[in-house]
């Protein structure tokens, strides 16, 4: 039994411990905003925020999480900072296929958090291990900057 609050909300789910959040997200409360790519944490589609920390859901498991804040795609639209990235995304025009973008986002959202002003090399080195199979970089680089340049204050 895991007690975890996600998105501000205290939810209690009978998984097993080891059950990566990923999964617990996506099968037992069907938050399917949290997409799986690897399962080894390397490529960013299962982006979530950890107390703040942009965190790989699928290598992240449920019985290390008690008492932690859980934030998910599903939430950023209800902060400033995540509607000003997801006009930004928009503005630019920054998806293809769409798959990795709920990683994108959440990475670069934890990123303004800590670093509401970054330099190109920054935004660069906090993206570095999210993976977009359409090569849409340049864009997301772009719209990244556009939010930071708009002053979204960092409430993540």
């Amino acid at each position: 039994m895991a007690t975890l609050t996600i998105n501000g909300e205290t939810r209690t789910l009978d998984v097993p411990d080891d059950m990566p959040l990923l999964w617990a997200l996506r099968n037992e409360l069907g938050m399917v905003g949290t997409k799986f790519g690897c399962g080894m944490g390397l490529c960013g589609a299962c982006t979530v925020h950890v107390d703040g920390v942009a965190t790989r859901s699928c290598s992240a498991p449920v019985g290390s999480l008690a008492g932690k804040k859980i934030s998910t795609i599903e939430h950023l639209g209800e902060t400033p900072l995540g509607r000003a990235l997801q006009k930004a995304w928009l503005d630019v025009d920054v998806m293809q296929c769409g798959y990795c973008q709920a990683g994108q986002l959440m990475t670069a959202s934890a990123l303004l958090a800590k670093n509401p002003n970054p330099s190109q090399a920054e935004v660069d080195s906090a993206m570095q291990g999210n993976i977009c199979r359409c090569a849409c970089y340049g864009r997301i680089r772009e719209a990244i900057q556009i939010a930071a340049k708009e002053g979204a204050t960092a409430d993540v």
